[in-house]
């Protein structure tokens, strides 16, 4: 689309259903049904399999995904535990140690080998994406340490060669797993069918979910939200608006969308850690042209828009994409193993409050105020470490791994100059205005080197040209995978 962006095992009475995991004790066990199996009990099964996290059939003991080192340029697959079980993030780590990885490819766990690999460029975007940092986003699923894809802008996976995903107006259902603290409102973190030649071909040719706070069709109530990307809109729901899509932010979301290709389509979100779905839409297709009959063209996407819209953030932990139209009940039960699964985040740095040094890994130079200017609009650059407050920087805590970042001389923050989304967007010293664009995600890359994400564009903080000398502008830009857009933080 185009923007106008220990494990405990069940004891031997214990029968496992096809409705959830089983959870003992707070962790989850790796369970005989996972959520394909669960489709394809109620008649719509899996064509496509997605996850970092987990299994997503309960006999499936296969990888889940591919990282590629920085250093040597090698891979490693990542499988599973056990069959049926979590990630093996244990061999991530250990392949990635001493250096940084990027996720390349994330294995698709049908028989129809719809892997996803980072995207090529397109109509929106003629480059080709980036794989995502494979440390930044570490969470714990059925108590096991895993990894999920962290989304920033420039990040994307796509497959346009897919293997019975639908076309046309085919029904097909899908889900993904999400966070509803890591969005914007750029175009297009979707997960589902697209065009195939990475183009906007036009009303009714994709069918996939998007998350985030953009709204295409006013008005909309309070983001983040899921909605349906039909092409050429984000719909909320009937012809696009739909403020009784109220969203979810809940720290973990599952999006569900389903559409029977001519006439009708439904949008659920549920807390991934608990309870059940809501339906926010179940009604006609749009009526403008294209959408009755769809025209889907049925590749795959995750993190972008049909024609490589790239701007968007987001997270993904999990999905499928199903033939048919799936059930109420398949859904619902679909839900209750997710929850099951015992999603949880813990972010313990930085601490709240407290000062830090920035020094850019590239250049080994500080990020430092020019001249220790105290002025709105004060310039960043790299320097020398002097031991001054010039180049300490404060941290607090503005919500779920969102920072303002204080210069201690100054008292300002540091600011997206004029809110730019644009590459190359410069940074400076702005008094707290408390927008997205003075809001900072700290984002693990490992070896105790960090990401910093600015919140309204999803661009990273980069040393300019990858310099090395003294004054080296600081700005900001997609994220490239390599050693000038990371940052060691210490006091």
């Amino acid at each position: 689309m185009r923007l106008r962006s220990p494990w405990l095992a069940a004891l031997a009475t214990a029968v496992l259903t096809a409705v959830s995991l089983v959870a003992i004790g707070g962790n989850a066990s790796a369970a005989g049904t996972g959520p394909c199996d669960i489709y394809a009990s109620g008649g719509t099964p899996c064509v496509a399999a997605h996850s970092t996290t987990r299994a997503l059939f309960g006999s499936y003991s296969g990888s889940l995904y591919q990282v590629r080192r920085w250093s040597d340029g090698a891979t490693s697959n990542i499988g599973v535990l056990s069959a049926g079980g979590y990630a093996n993030a244990a061999t991530q780590d250990s392949f990635c140690s001493g250096t940084y990885c990027t996720i390349v490819r994330i294995y698709d766990q049908t028989t129809r080998h719809n892997d996803l690999t980072i995207a090529p460029g397109g109509g929106a975007n003629p480059t080709a994406d980036q794989g995502s940092n494979a440390a930044a986003l570490p969470v714990t699923a059925g108590g096991h340490k895993v990894y999920g894809v962290y989304i920033s802008a420039g990040n994307g996976y796509r497959n346009n060669a897919t293997n019975g995903v639908a076309t046309g107006s085919a029904p097909e259902g899908m889900y993904m797993v999400t966070e509803g603290t890591h969005v914007n409102d750029r175009c297009c973190f979707d997960y589902g069918n697209a065009e195939t030649n990475n183009l906007d071909t036009g009303n009714g040719d994709m069918d996939a979910i998007y998350f985030g706070n953009l709204c295409w069709f006013s008005p909309c109530a309070t983001g983040p939200r899921v909605a349906a990307d039909l092409e050429n809109g984000l719909f909320a729901g009937g012809n696009g608006s739909n403020t009784a899509n109220t969203g979810r932010n809940s720290a973990f979301v599952t999006a569900v969308l389903k559409n029977n290709g001519t006439s009708t389509y439904a949008i659920k979100d549920g807390n991934a850690q608990s309870g059940g779905l809501a339906t926010r839409y179940n009604g006609a297709l749009p009526t403008q042209s294209g959408y009755r009959p769809m025209t889907k063209q049925g590749a795959i996407i995750l993190g972008i828009g049909g024609d490589n819209s790239n701007g968007s953030v987001g997270s993904f932990f999990e999905g499928v994409m199903t033939s048919g139209y799936p059930s109420d009940a398949t859904e619902n039960s679909v839900q209750s193993n997710i929850v099951a699964v015992g999603y949880s985040k813990s972010v313990t740095f930085p601490v709240n409050g407290a000062t830090y040094r920035l020094t850019n890994l590239q250049s080994g130079k500080l990020l430092d105020a020019v001249n220790c200017g105290t002025a709105n609009g004060t310039a960043i650059d790299q320097w020398q470490a002097l031991g001054n407050t010039c180049q300490q920087w404060r941290f607090n805590n503005v919500g779920a791994n969102k920072w303002t970042i204080t210069n201690v001389n100054a008292n300002k923050v540091l600011d997206a100059v004029n809110c730019g989304q644009a590459l190359g967007t410069a940074v400076n010293l702005w008094s707290s205005l408390g927008n997205t664009c003075q809001q900072w995600a700290v984002i693990p890359a490992g070896n105790g080197r960090y990401e910093l994400v600015v919140e309204n564009s999803g661009m990273v903080l980069d040393n300019q040209d990858c310099g090395t000398a003294n004054g080296t502008s600081a700005r900001l830009w997609m994220w490239l995978n390599n050693t000038c857009q990371l940052w060691s933080i210490a006091s």
